[in-house]
């Protein structure tokens, strides 16, 4: 029986993945993508359809107030102008977490009414990768009423 190499185990493998992903260089250095004030996503300045723009989500990071489009063999810069997601629903779970949802109709959960960061010009949410997210209009009133006006 031969012993596991060394990079079978997950650990290693999962770093090794997260280098591959940032180690890559850019394909261009000019930005093919935007992402609006108001979650918005472009591509060369044209409105992007949500079925790619919610793909596309899938695969963007924030590193070092950068945003990029990674995979393993391609990086893009991407240009955000506040946040990359607005969330446009959010519910309370029973353990006291939130599930929440973006325009783009993806999820992510967060641990307590906590993980909700309340500043003058709007509540922000801290999500995986480095992303960042702002609750829209009316689930920014709604939040307000059932959290912040007790």
């Amino acid at each position: 029986m031969s012993k596991t190499s060394d990079n079978r185990e997950p650990g290693r493998v999962d770093t090794a993945l997260q280098q591959l992903r940032q180690d890559n260089g850019l394909c261009t250095e000019k930005v093919l993508f935007n992402i609006d004030n108001q979650g918005q996503w472009f591509y060369l300045n044209e409105p992007l359809p949500t079925k790619f723009a919610r793909l596309f989500s899938s695969i963007l990071q924030r590193i070092d107030a950068e945003y990029f489009l990674i995979t393993p063999v391609e990086k893009l810069k991407v240009s955000v102008e506040s946040v990359a997601l607005i969330i446009v629903d959010y519910r309370a779970l029973e353990n006291g977490s939130f599930e929440l949802v973006t325009d783009l109709d993806t999820r992510f959960n967060i641990e307590s009414v906590s993980g909700f960061i309340t500043e003058e010009d709007g509540v922000f949410i801290d999500l995986p990768n480095g992303l960042g997210a702002k609750l829209g209009r009316a689930c920014y009133y709604r939040f307000v009423e059932e959290y912040l006006l007790e």
